[in-house]
Formats: C-alpha cells, sequence, structure tokens
C-alpha cells in the first residue's frame, strides 16, 4: 500500500464543480485585482476569526512584513521569535532591517512559551512574533502577559494554526496583530500562494491596506513606502469556497490524528502533546525519534511518505551564519528527531491502520 505524505484529490474532488464555476465567474467578470471576491473573502474570515478587519496580502511571508512595519518596527531593533520556527519569519524580521532574537521553545508542545522569554528582552526589543506551530497556540496567555508588561507588541504566526483554539478563543485575535498563510498545504488552503492579516485596530488594518497596496490609499497618492502584495480575486473566490467547509476539514484531521495517538504504541517514538486549554488542528501530525533518518527510511521502504519540520533550525541555515544566532538546543533537538506523518482530508482507515501497524512494527 502506497501512502502519501499529502494529497489534495478527496478535498478537491468533493468540491470541484463549485471551483469550477467560481472561476468561470470570476473569468466573466473580467475583474481580477481587489474586486469583490476579496472584500466579500476579507469581511467572511475575519468574521471566522474573530476580529474586526482582516486584510487579503499576497502570502504569510509578506503578511509578518507587513505587520512589521505597520507596528512601526525600524532597523536595529530586535523582534523575539521562537528558535524552531520556520524560516519566514525570521526573514520577515530580517528584510526590515531589525534583528531576530531567537528563544527556544517548549519541548513537549514545540512552542513559545514564558520559559526563556522574559530573559531576551533588551531595551532593543520592540515585539514578540508567536508562532502557532503545527496547529496548535502557543502559550498565548502568558505570551501576552510579558509582551503588556514590557509594554512590547505582540504578532501572532497562525500559518499553520487556522481554526486552533485557545481557551475556546481563535488565535490570531490575542496580539496587536495575526498573520496567515494560505498555501496550498495548509489547512485552509488556496490554489496558489495567498495570505492575510487580521487585527481589531482600525488604523493598523488602514496602514496594512495601504501598505500592500504600494504605500496608497488613493491611485498615484502614496503615503508609505509600501510593497505590492494583494490577495486576487481568484485565490479569494476559491478561498470563500473552502472556508465554508474548513471545520469539516478540521474535524476530519483531527479525528485522525486521535487514531495515531491512540494506536502508536512503539517506546521509540514520542507522540505529540496538546498543551493544557488548546486546540490542535494538526495542520501535521509530528512525532520524534532518536533515530529519525532510519525511521523514515523505514517507513519509505513501506511505501509510506513522511516529511520533516523542519531539518535544519535557522541558526544553522547559510542564511544566517553572519548572524551568529545562536543555535539553541531544543530547536537542535527538534531539527534532529522531528518527523511528520501522513495527515490529510479523505485518509482511509486502511491507511490510517497501516501505517500505525508498520511504526508500531519498527
Amino acid at each position: 500500500m502506497k501512502i502519501p505524505f499529502a494529497t489534495f484529490k478527496y478535498m478537491h474532488a468533493e468540491i470541484k464543480d463549485e471551483m469550477f464555476s467560481k472561476f468561470k465567474d470570476i473569468y466573466d467578470k473580467d475583474w481580477f485585482i481587489l474586486g469583490d471576491e476579496v472584500a466579500k473573502f476579507e469581511k467572511e474570515y475575519a468574521k471566522y476569526v474573530g476580529t474586526k478587519y482582516c486584510i487579503g496580502v499576497g502570502n504569510g511571508l509578506e503578511a509578518i512584513i507587513l505587520a512589521l512595519l505597520a507596528l512601526g518596527i525600524n532597523a536595529d531593533d530586535e523582534v523575539i521569535i521562537p528558535s524552531n520556527t520556520f524560516i519566514a519569519t525570521a526573514l520577515a524580521v530580517s528584510y526590515i532591517g531589525a534583528k531576530p532574537i531567537l528563544v527556544d521553545p517548549d519541548i513537549n508542545t514545540y512552542n513559545l512559551s514564558k520559559v526563556g522569554l522574559e530573559e531576551a528582552i533588551t531595551p532593543k526589543t520592540k515585539a514578540i512574533i508567536a508562532v502557532h506551530l503545527y496547529g496548535q497556540s502557543a502559550d498565548i496567555a502568558e505570551i501576552k502577559a510579558i509582551a503588556k508588561k514590557h509594554h512590547l507588541y505582540l504578532i501572532e504566526d497562525c500559518a499553520q494554526a487556522h481554526n486552533a483554539k485557545y481557551k475556546n478563543k481563535k488565535v490570531g485575535t490575542f496580539g496587536d496583530i495575526g498573520c496567515f498563510s494560505f498555501y496550498p498545504g495548509k489547512n485552509l488552503g488556496a490554489l496558489g500562494d495567498a495570505g492575510a492579516v487580521v487585527t481589531n485596530n482600525l488604523k493598523l488594518a488602514e496602514k496594512i491596506r495601504a501598505l500592500a497596496n504600494y504605500g496608497s490609499i488613493k491611485k498615484y497618492q502614496h503615503i508609505y513606502k509600501g510593497l505590492n502584495s494583494r490577495l486576487d480575486e481568484l485565490q479569494a473566490g476559491f478561498l470563500r469556497i473552502k472556508l465554508k467547509h474548513l471545520d469539516d476539514y478540521t474535524k476530519e484531521k483531527v479525528k485522525l490524528a486521535q487514531k495515531y495517538l491512540s494506536g502508536i504504541n512503539n517506546p521509540k517514538i514520542i507522540l505529540p502533546t496538546i498543551g493544557i486549554n488548546r486546540t490542535h488542528v494538526f495542520h501535521v501530525f509530528a512525532i520524534r525519534c532518536q533515530n529519525r533518518d532510519d525511521l523514515q527510511k523505514y517507513l519509505a521502504k513501506h511505501d509510506i511518505e513522511t516529511g520533516i519540520h523542519y531539518p535544519i533550525s535557522i541558526a544553522k541555515q547559510k542564511a544566517y551564519k553572519s548572524d551568529m544566532l545562536n543555535d539553541l538546543p531544543i530547536a537542535k533537538q527538534i531539527a534532529d528527531e522531528e518527523l511528520s506523518l501522513p495527515l490529510y482530508y479523505g485518509m482511509t482507515d486502511e491507511e490510517i491502520n497501516y501505517v500505525i501497524d508498520t511504526i508500531n512494527k519498527y
């Protein structure tokens, strides 16, 4: 039995007619940038997340860049990020000239917590980016309390956590700004690159909208040195369709993850831990194993495809060699041991039981 790491075929088969109809509708309207689909998606997604405002942007990286710019983060400022996030979080900080400061996550949840966070704050610190990694919230209440205590901005990187909650409140609603990616592989994915920024602050929303549109509110009048980072009509239309099904997609992935959690029984395998007061939407099902590479090869021999998130920590990336960032021990351990198992909408009991049985025999 061949098990892919991920596939969209089941999800997209169910909505194919609606997606094709949406394409035809947008094609026939002959309006492809900043039209009705974007406006409607922004309204619908803000309501879904629980914020007042949503601005559709080009992708998740640009969402974070725009958030930092809107908050006035400058060159020589410091921004605290988790040491084990995807490099986009660090790149956003670097692109505006600020310095990313790495803090190790909780080894159990893989997410930023209060441990080590306050010690990383210096007079140059201006913001914290809390990443909700793999599909569950960081310890956002404690992080928010620390940010408030030190008068720091709080940005939430929600790229992997659409619909995840902390104390029954969705991520993206705790900080000054929440940033989302709709890369195709996300739980809410477009058919190309796309992203969004959410906030409850009208002034920030207006500034982000202008910054994303060449720094302009009115055509040919530019009040900021902005970017071209706009969610296009076609992706907005596709996302509107998928948003209607996101709760069902989430329930399905959680149900499959629970089968892994209850079925995998191997002392060599460390299963994901769900933190207190949190839900986990399982963007990926991340296990750990001291012999990760050997386990991956073993599973590949049995036609089970897996992924690694992420095999090289930020501090060890060639792009950051000259920055001399500290390679923190927990980030290194996760990079060495993490393995992501197949998990996708439409995965059958036969498929998931095959993965479980194969891992238990390792």
